[in-house]
């Protein structure tokens, strides 16, 4: 693919794009945070698909009429088009309670697709929140390990700062929509790291390649080098990312509910993963290593 227009010297705006995005993640985390799920919260929890907007005061007169006392800010509105309804208990719900639910569900609301009722205790909450973040970290750590030895240190620290720019963006996305944060959501974040690391692998690939072809003297040289290696792979990246988000998509509108969540992570996160290993790894990498070039260039002495 021909050069359309010099990406790595317009970085500082990506920089900025991502900046902001970065600001208004934080910000949705701080006003939000998460819609912790079952997988991480000790109790119990009742999602109910209403298939229409949820009223929360009749959610709540639905749970007392059946003896249940729901706590203060315990009911959560999610879903795309604010249709569900997910309620949380600090304790756990016996067979018999959660047979009434079920029966007030379908006379309060005739259209609902069933309640469906999660519960974990609190030993199990903290050890599945605890293997969730290893689990990512551990990750992000062998992936260092990797490019450092296959590329250079450098490359290692550029990808990971592309990667959790991914992650944050699924996120905040998440915080910002009150969706459900489960077991399925660290899932998609894994394999977002594992798609995004790829394709940021293979420009990173190409970079070195072209250095060995030609050693930049400057940084314009450098500039110009990394640009025409992100063009060279642009074609790939955009097949690659736009193949995948077609099945994604596709499964996101027929997979079902339980997957649900799973698929939109996983679209926001291709989307942010394609974007990132374009415009925020490899600048990142040039802004770095142009530094470096600047302070080893030797100095020019008048005569």
């Amino acid at each position: 693919m021909n050069a359309r227009f010099n990406i790595v010297a317009r970085r500082r705006w990506f920089f900025l794009l991502s900046g902001v995005i970065t600001v208004l993640g934080l910000a949705a985390f701080l006003l939000f945070g998460f819609n912790l799920g079952a997988d991480f919260r000790a109790g119990s929890r009742v999602q109910m698909q209403l298939n229409e907007p949820v009223d929360v005061q009749k959610v709540r007169d639905m749970f007392q009429q059946i003896g249940l006392s729901v706590p203060e800010g315990g009911i959560t509105v999610a879903g795309t088009r604010s249709d569900m309804a997910v309620v949380r208990f600090p304790e756990v719900l016996t067979q018999d309670q959660i047979a009434k639910i079920n029966q007030a569900e379908k006379q309060t609301f005739p259209k609902a697709s069933g309640a469906d009722v999660r519960t974990v205790n609190p030993i199990v909450a903290q050890q599945t929140s605890r293997k969730a973040v290893w689990s990512v970290l551990l990750a992000s750590l062998f992936i260092v390990a990797y490019v450092s030895i296959r590329f250079e240190y450098r490359f290692a620290i550029s990808g990971i700062v592309a990667l959790l720019h991914d992650a944050f963006i699924v996120m905040s996305v998440f915080a910002l929509l009150r969706l459900e944060v489960d077991l399925t959501f660290v899932a998609a974040i894994l394999t977002i790291v594992g798609y995004s690391i790829n394709d940021t692998i293979v420009i990173f690939d190409r970079i070195r390649e072209n250095l060995r072809i030609a050693k930049p003297r400057s940084f314009s040289d450098l500039e110009h080098l990394v640009d025409k290696s992100l063009w060279q792979t642009m074609s790939r990246s955009i097949n690659t990312v736009v193949t995948v988000l077609i099945a994604a998509v596709t499964l996101y509108f027929f997979g079902g509910q339980t997957i649900h969540n799973f698929n939109l992570a996983l679209i926001v996160g291709l989307v942010s993963g394609a974007y990132s290993s374009i415009f925020i790894a490899s600048p990142l990498w040039v802004a770095w290593r142009g530094r470096q070039m600047r302070r080893s260039a030797p100095e020019k002495h008048p005569a």
